[in-house]
């Protein structure tokens, strides 16, 4: 046992070591204290950060009020089995039916993306549904699925690919092409994989094949661009599903992630042009963002949906005929969370 006379000098006070402990102690107890005070404002900061992101989207980005069909005709819920996210892109300097389509739920379709995020979030699967494709729009009979929008807005475009594909449909986001525009200059730049050389018609360039880096100007032109090929819509759709993998890796690179006012700027800049159901909002997207963040561009995967090529409608018009049988089969695989091994044979557009 340790004698007390060791902490006591010869006048019967604390010897230097104990009066050394003590100091010891305090200073460590400051040092504790200034290291929780700096975790303590750090975590203030990264909170209001994160709100003010939160804010900035949920309130510069549009609800769709009517975004789902009702219950009693969709699909049944299929939880633990993935999530399907339906992209609806359109052209906001052409509306067919006249209105802006900014503001109005009501126009066509140029863009259809069905998305498909397993449940192990192992790799995101995009699913190009081209626009000419013939289909049965629930109440109005055949027409090219673009058209759903027109006839009944987000709710009937969603009903229209649950009972093509028989699965259910769990978010709808709504994007307005000129929001490209923004978010690539955001990102400042993007360097997408260019499929085929073109010369343009919507700007007056030349695109070489292989990476080409793209502001926001070039970018849109690029994702609207379809009379400079001799099969149109299907490089189209090839292009922009470029354009999108190319956005993906710059948004994943450390530049951008590990730039708060960069990643700020983005979601400011975007948002105006992004329209989601009442169930998507900033903390969704993040949750899902978080979830998803060992999942790099290497595992984006990109096809279209199964066709058998063009065709000419009953009234003339020029239509993708759908592969029945295959999209049934690719249904299947979104219902039973299987769309990865289904993915590899999926035709490519």
């Amino acid at each position: 046992m340790t004698s007390m006379n060791q902490f006591l000098d010869g006048a019967g006070r604390p010897s230097r070591r104990r009066r050394t402990s003590r100091k010891t102690k305090r200073t460590t107890r400051r040092v504790l204290l200034f290291f929780l005070a700096l975790f303590l404002v750090a975590v203030g900061i990264v909170v209001w950060y994160l709100w003010s992101l939160s804010s900035a989207f949920d309130s510069k980005s549009e609800k769709i009020q009517n975004a789902f069909p009702t219950e009693v005709s969709r699909p049944a819920e299929t939880q633990g089995k993935g999530l399907n996210i339906l992209l609806m892109g359109s052209d906001s300097r052409a509306a067919s039916d006249g209105q802006d389509a900014t503001v109005s739920d009501n126009a066509r379709s140029d863009t259809l993306i069905l998305v498909h995020i397993p449940q192990d979030r192992s790799a995101v699967y995009f699913t190009s549904i081209m626009r000419d494709t013939w289909v049965e729009i629930p109440g109005r009979g055949p027409a090219k699925i673009n058209a759903a929008a027109a006839f009944g807005g987000s709710a009937l475009t969603v009903q229209t690919v649950e009972s093509l594909t028989g699965a259910r449909i769990d978010n709808v986001m709504r994007i307005q092409f000129e929001g490209f525009k923004s978010l690539v200059d955001a990102l400042g730049g993007v360097t997408v994989n260019v499929p085929v050389a073109y010369q343009g018609t919507t700007i007056d360039r030349s695109f070489a094949a292989g990476p080409q880096n793209m502001d926001g100007e070039t970018a849109l032109a690029f994702v609207r661009e379809r009379y400079a090929f001799a099969d149109g819509d299907y490089q189209r759709v090839r292009n922009q599903q470029a354009f999108l993998k190319g956005v993906f890796a710059k948004i994943a690179s450390r530049d951008v992630l590990l730039d708060p006012a960069k990643i700020s700027t983005m979601v400011t800049e975007f948002a105006p042009f992004v329209a989601v159901d009442q169930t998507l909002n900033a903390g969704s997207i993040a949750s899902l963002g978080v979830s998803l963040r060992n999942v790099g561009a290497d595992k984006m995967n990109f096809a279209t949906l199964p066709n058998l090529g063009t065709g000419t409608s009953a009234d003339g018009q020029s239509i993708v005929l759908p592969d029945d049988n295959a999209i049934q089969a690719f249904g299947k695989a979104l219902r039973e969370d299987n769309v990865g091994a289904f993915f590899a044979g999926l035709r490519k557009p």
